[in-house]
């Protein structure tokens, strides 16, 4: 079952979820008839595809654990998606915390966007309430609370990866470096400055946006001044394909991309073809690159009878992953459910398992690089593997 809460919904459950909420917090253990768990996610705006792939993994693999009556100390037990949208925007992001711990939730899938996440994470730590993020941004685990879970690979691995791919395959030395302002976009280009430096490659061009920038008609032509070889930027997916048909205008299309994680995305293979070469780094692996990834597959496009856009087959492993806790636990209570979260390695359906080391880092998290081919993202080469 799922509920999204809008600011009105949120006023409107306020005072049941405040009931909710004082039960769970004040450490009663009687296992509830339901259990509430937020996902924090952009459900608007330029993110949105991404966003809500992020919730239909939850959605998914609710829809399994309820069908299959899930139970929690031999007591059957009906999990609850609330959903909330956060607008990729960090002060909403903090608005919709608080929403959720006054709606009562158990445990928080949320955020995608790092500076949402950062800025969240401590609501949800005040009141010992798990949050599973896919935030790439190191900052988020370095808040040393016992109550952030990465789902994913962060970024200081990322941009080891950019330099090292750059080195090896680019026979380029003129490159720019873009970056559209948020904390993972400005801290994964420079950590990614630091890579390609070390790789000996000259950065002729350096250049922040904000993440809504979609006009790139100067920079193209500062790109084309500039002779750059080589475009390494932490723009979303929309942006370069923005940027993308400002270097067709002027005939400019003969460079490599190598882009972050947020262009590995389903819009972004629109640009496949037009560049010399279209390439992302990205701690989201391909679901095919799982042995149980067929399956997840079949599943997700039966159930919403599109491609998965982005990395819900993560989100539906961290919804799993909580059953499990709360299996393992045998209690509903949040803090109890972290005290498990850090011990478990859990069972994750489509990726194989979750497990994190003492700050909330995900012990089996992998950088792997991708070439747009057609319709899909092709593996070039991953960090297990260099």
């Amino acid at each position: 079952m799922q509920m999204t809460l809008s600011r009105r919904g949120a006023l409107a459950l306020l005072a049941l979820g405040a009931i909710a909420s004082a039960t769970v917090m004040t450490g009663c253990d009687s296992t509830p008839s339901t259990v509430k768990i937020g996902v924090a996610q952009p459900l608007t705006g330029n993110l949105a595809a991404l966003g809500q792939d992020l919730l239909n993994g939850v959605n998914l693999a609710v829809e399994e654990l309820n069908k299959e009556g899930f139970k929690i100390n031999g007591k059957t037990v009906t999990i609850e998606v609330i959903a909330v949208d956060d607008r990729a925007n960090a002060e909403t992001g903090v608005e919709v915390a608080k929403q959720l711990v006054d709606a009562g939730v158990v445990a928080v899938i949320g955020h995608l966007n790092s500076g949402v996440s950062i800025a969240a994470a401590p609501i949800y730590a005040e009141k010992n309430i798990a949050q599973m993020a896919i935030s790439t941004n190191p900052k988020f685990t370095a808040l040393g609370l016992n109550t952030t879970f990465r789902l994913v690979a962060n970024d200081t691995l990322q941009a080891k990866a950019i330099g090292s791919f750059s080195a090896s395959q680019f026979k380029a030395t003129k490159y720019a470096l873009l970056d559209d302002g948020t904390p993972y976009g400005k801290d994964l280009a420079a950590g990614a400055a630091v890579q390609l430096k070390n790789a000996k490659k000259e950065i002729v061009l350096q250049q922040s946006f904000d993440d809504k920038t979609t006009k790139f008609d100067e920079l193209a032509g500062k790109l084309k001044a500039g002779n750059i070889e080589v475009i390494v930027s932490t723009l979303n997916d929309f942006q370069i394909i923005a940027l993308i048909e400002a270097l067709k205008k002027i005939s400019y299309t003969d460079v490599y991309m190598l882009g972050g994680d947020t262009i590995k995305t389903t819009l972004m293979l629109k640009g496949a073809g037009v560049l010399k070469g279209l390439y992302a780094t990205s701690p989201i692996l391909e679901p095919r690159e799982f042995t149980a990834g067929a399956a997840f597959l079949d599943k997700y496009r039966a159930k919403f009878k599109i491609e998965p856009a982005y990395a819900g087959h993560y989100t539906y492993d961290a919804m799993h992953v909580l059953a499990g806790a709360m299996r393992r636990a045998e209690s509903a209570n949040p803090k109890k459910i972290v005290e498990t979260l850090r011990k478990i390695d859990g069972y994750a359906p489509a990726t194989g398992s979750m497990k994190w080391d003492d700050v909330g880092e995900q012990r089996y998290g992998v950088i792997g690089v991708y070439s747009a081919r057609g319709s899909t993202w092709e593996s070039q080469v991953r960090s297990d593997s260099w």
